[in-house]
Parts: C-alpha cells; sequence; structure tokens
C-alpha cells in the first residue's frame, strides 16, 4: 500500500529521477578523479588525501550557515543551481585536463567550489523531500532512493572504470558533468505544492539560528550519541576513501576498470543492503539494526587491508600497470577476489543503515529545523573527512596502505561503541516519529 503510494506521488518520481541520474555522475566522479590524480598526474595518497579533503573542506567552513542560507531560498532552485554548478566545474577539469594545464593545487580549488555547491544542494536536499512525502513515507522514500543510488555505484563505477580506460580520467568527469545538467533539468520541470512553498525566514540573528540547530542535535536524547557516532565514522570513512584508490592502484596494480569493479561490490552490496533495511529496522528496531550494522563495518575494512598481503601470498606482485582484467596473473585476481568481498560486506550494512539513519533524522527533526539540522550534521560529519582523509593518507605514505585501513578499522569500532553504549538501543522511528501536529510547518 506504502510503496503504491509512492508510486502514484509524481512529484517524488520526478526527484527521484533527478537524485538517480546525479547518483550516476557522482560514482563516475569519484573514480575518474582518482584517477585523475593518481594516475594521469602521478600524485601520491597524501595528494588523494588533500583533493578528498578540498572537496569536503565547506562543509567544516560552511556548513553551520548553510541551513540558515537554504532557508533564505526557495530549495527547489538551490537544487536546480547546485547541478548545473557542479555540472560547470566539472566541465572546466575535463577541459583543462584536456590541454594538459592541470594540477593537484589546481584540482583541489575545483573541487573546493564543487564542495561548496554540493553542501548547499544537501541541506536543500534533505528538507525538501519531506515536502513531497508524508512523514510516515520518509525511511521507505529514503530506501528507494538509497536503492537507486546504490544501482548508480553499481554500474556507474564499473561504466566509470572502462571509460576511463578507453577515453582517459579528464574525458569521463565530463560525463559526470553531463548527468548533474540532466538532473538539474528534470528539477526545472518539477511543478509541486511542496516546490513552491516561499523562502522561511526564522525570526533571530545567525548566532540564534545556529545554536537552535545545534541544540537540537546534541540537546536530543537520541540524536546527540548517532551524531557523536556519526562524526567519529566520518573520521574512518574518510581514511578509507583516500587510501582505498590507492591501494586498488599502487599496491594491486589493477588499474582504473579494477578500481571500478572493486566499487561496484561496493554497490552490489549496498542494493541488497537497501532491500532488507526496512524489513529489518521493523522486526529488530532502528538502533539495535544500525548498531549491528556498525559493527560489521569495520570487520569488512579489516579484510580489504589483507588484500595485498593474500595477493603477495600468491604470487610476486609486479610494477605493471594492468588496463585489462585479461592481463591480471593469478595473485591479482587472489587480491581483487579479497578486495571486492570486503566492499561487498561494507557496503552491504551500510545499504541496511542508511534509510534507517536518514529517516530517523527526518522524522523526529520538526520542518522548520530540518534544513539547519541537515546541514548542521553534515557540516560536522564531512568536517570529519577533512580531517580523517589526509590522515588516512599521510598514514599510507609512510607506512603502508593496509595499516592506514587497518587504523581506520579501529576508529570504525570505537563508532559502533558510542552507540552501543547509549539509549539509541532503543531507538524506533515508528515510535519516536513526530506526529503532523508536533511538526510545525
Amino acid at each position: 500500500m506504502t510503496g503504491m503510494r509512492l508510486r502514484r506521488n509524481a512529484a517524488f518520481v520526478r526527484f527521484w529521477s533527478a537524485s538517480t541520474v546525479s547518483d550516476f555522475g557522482t560514482y563516475i566522479t569519484t573514480v575518474a578523479l582518482s584517477v585523475l590524480v593518481l594516475v594521469s598526474l602521478e600524485g601520491t595518497a597524501l595528494d588523494q588525501g588533500l583533493v578528498n579533503a578540498a572537496r569536503w573542506a565547506p562543509y567544516l567552513l560552511f556548513g553551520l550557515l548553510a541551513g540558515i542560507w537554504v532557508d533564505r531560498f526557495r530549495r527547489r532552485t538551490v537544487l536546480i543551481t547546485g547541478d548545473f554548478g557542479r555540472g560547470l566545474i566539472l566541465g572546466t577539469l575535463c577541459l583543462l585536463g584536456a590541454l594538459g594545464v592541470l594540477n593537484v593545487p589546481t584540482v583541489m580549488g575545483l573541487m573546493f567550489g564543487f564542495g561548496t555547491l554540493a553542501l548547499m544542494s544537501d541541506a536543500a536536499y534533505q528538507s525538501f523531500l519531506p515536502r513531497l512525502v508524508p512523514r510516515p513515507l520518509l525511511t521507505r522514500a529514503n530506501a528507494r532512493l538509497q536503492q537507486s543510488d546504490t544501482v548508480a555505484q553499481t554500474t556507474g563505477s564499473a561504466i566509470a572504470g572502462g571509460v576511463v580506460a578507453v577515453v582517459t580520467a579528464p574525458f569521463a568527469l565530463l560525463l559526470g558533468a553531463v548527468t548533474h545538467v540532466i538532473s538539474g533539468a528534470v528539477l526545472v520541470s518539477l511543478k509541486h505544492a511542496g516546490t513552491d512553498t516561499p523562502p522561511s525566514h526564522a525570526e533571530g540573528t545567525v548566532c540564534r539560528k545556529i545554536g537552535e540547530g545545534l541544540r537540537w542535535i546534541y540537546g536530543h536524547p537520541r540524536l546527540a550519541p548517532l551524531a557523536w557516532s556519526s562524526h567519529t565514522w566520518f573520521i574512518g570513512s574518510a581514511m578509507m576513501g583516500a587510501v582505498l584508490p590507492v591501494l586498488v592502484l599502487n599496491d594491486l596494480r589493477i588499474g582504473a576498470v579494477g578500481l571500478g569493479l572493486v566499487l561496484t561490490g561496493a554497490g552490489i552490496g549496498s542494493v541488497v543492503g537497501t532491500l532488507i533495511s526496512i524489513r529489518a529496522g521493523e522486526r529488530w528496531g532502528t538502533g539495535r539494526t544500525m548498531i549491528a550494522a556498525r559493527l560489521i563495518q569495520p570487520v569488512a575494512l579489516a579484510l580489504i587491508a589483507l588484500a595485498p598481503l593474500v595477493a603477495a601470498t600468491h604470487g610476486p606482485l609486479t610494477e605493471q600497470l594492468y588496463d585489462s582484467p585479461t592481463e591480471w596473473p593469478a595473485a591479482l585476481w587472489a587480491g581483487f577476489a579479497v578486495a571486492v568481498t570486503g566492499q561487498f560486506v561494507f557496503w552491504l550494512s551500510m545499504g541496511v543503515e542508511g534509510p534507517l539513519d536518514m529517516g530517523y533524522w527526518q522524522a523526529v527533526t520538526p520542518d522548520r529545523l530540518i534544513a539547519r539540522m541537515s546541514a548542521t550534521r553534515r557540516s560536522m560529519n564531512r568536517g570529519m573527512i577533512v580531517l580523517g582523509a589526509p590522515l588516512g593518507g599521510f598514514i599510507a605514505t609512510i607506512t603502508s596502505s593496509s595499516i592506514a585501513l587497518w587504523t581506520a578499522a579501529g576508529i570504525m569500532v570505537i563508532s559502533a561503541s558510542i552507540l552501543l553504549f547509549s539509549n539509541f538501543r532503543t531507538a524506533n522511528v515508528e515510535h519516536d516519529q513526530l506526529t503532523d501536529e508536533q511538526a510545525p510547518i
């Protein structure tokens, strides 16, 4: 019944379509950017970490203001501007790369602009969805969005690996630019009463508005431990994001196609996870299900860290970069199998956790605070990327990729423990969500 109601919500379906196209661009960009930095520009693990940090630095610098700024504009306008702007930046990266005038500092500067637009879009995105979908359906709507995201991750990463191998990384970024432009065009055509809601102008100074958002998150008995756990988790996740491409491209030497296939394993795991997420949450409760998922993640990360060791036990590794799986020796197939299995397990647990996490935040937060809540939470989380990405790259540079990943796994154990030993264990979106009367517009 609820599924039918979502499918009959034309505005949500159109929004879902735009989000899916944009997701494809995200995963194409992720693969192409890593190959651009590590192969085309011959960068190091630290360079990869610095580029990732630049991409997410706006969340740390401007995140607390983003929700307030977004409230001054129609949220659909912010989403459209963010899509077109990111398309322009990726197109610029492609042009500079094709002309041979690109370097790591330039990539960092452009990705800082990309991240600024993404920050504004994220704040608008999370506060826009509750205007299209009734609160009781938010968890299911988020599950649909994440399922599409995982399909994009699965196919987009594989496509990106092949495209990079054929046309090089800069032109793969152009494909990412096109997806953002298409997403923006779909949003331009979106017509719904919720999209016509005028900007909200909450009374009070900027400091008061920021304080209200902070008090809501860190003063809430269940959201506070969830927030602190997520902040810690993002340090470990950022370390993984910086180090995984290095492990695949520099340690295993299996090229852009190999990186795309490893990320495809992540997408398949996420698809499976999102398919069981709602049922698992209903059966065991939001809190218990999310804690179980977070306890699985460091185990999966430790498994990925073993990939070079497993490959080495099956034969000597060479300095040759293999562009095609048909060229891989048995040792690389063994390392690849371990890496892709770890990615599958990690993202399966993420697929289970994601819809429950986002649905819970949206369901218990009043509409007038959602933009500020989202921007504040995301600014703190993405701010941890600014710390974790260079840290992961630095550890990998002075030690090894495996040691950096084991360190990240230890940080994720701490993240899971914060939830395990808090009252978030008993959180349940069905019981804790606001009613329509409690959720002022």
